[in-house]
């Protein structure tokens, strides 16, 4: 059975992504309940840094100008990492990882878009930051590109707000 595809429409296009279920299901479940659930629904992108990665899914950033966007998380807390020992997923370009507080098990509904290989961010090499990968954007690419390229201000803000109007997810 083939692992699902979440479609994000945003501002500036739609891009799909495979959730890879099969290998890391804790993460991608996680990702997945909220998605079908419509938490996503009307968020914002609130970090944004050219040649690193796009990061989303705070839900205070509905409103894109909250000061408090990048610190919230999901209404069920926060998820247990993931570190299975045969899905050694490394963060390469447009894989998406968990985000979190740099705390073990603080991973919750935030998450980013890896547009570089950051390899220093895999949970299976030394040191204290772990973002476990759990899906890859398989079409749209040039959508990610230009949400990366979109200007930012202060604490890596888009100028210029980008939507997600909806995800869906097929199974």
């Amino acid at each position: 059975m083939a692992n699902p595809t979440a479609t994000f429409d945003t501002s500036l296009g739609t891009f799909k992504a495979e959730i890879y279920l099969d290998r890391m299901p804790v993460t991608s479940k996680n990702f997945l309940d909220l998605a079908k659930g419509g938490f996503y629904d009307g968020l914002h992108f609130h970090r944004v840094i050219k040649g690193f990665m796009v990061q989303f899914g705070c839900p205070y950033s509905k409103d894109p100008n909250d000061r408090r966007a990048g610190t919230g998380g999901p209404p069920h807390g926060t998820i247990p990492d993931e570190h299975p020992a045969d899905a050694k997923l490394s963060n390469e370009p447009m894989t998406l990882a968990m985000a979190n507080t740099g705390r073990p098990n603080s991973g919750g509904s935030q998450f980013f878009i890896n547009t570089v290989h950051n390899s220093y961010l895999d949970w299976f090499t030394p040191g204290q930051s772990k973002h476990p990968v759990f899906g890859k954007v398989t079409d749209g690419q040039d959508v990610v590109r230009k949400i990366e390229s979109t200007p930012t201000g202060p604490g890596d803000r888009p100028r210029t707000p980008v939507r997600v109007n909806k995800i869906t997810v097929q199974e």
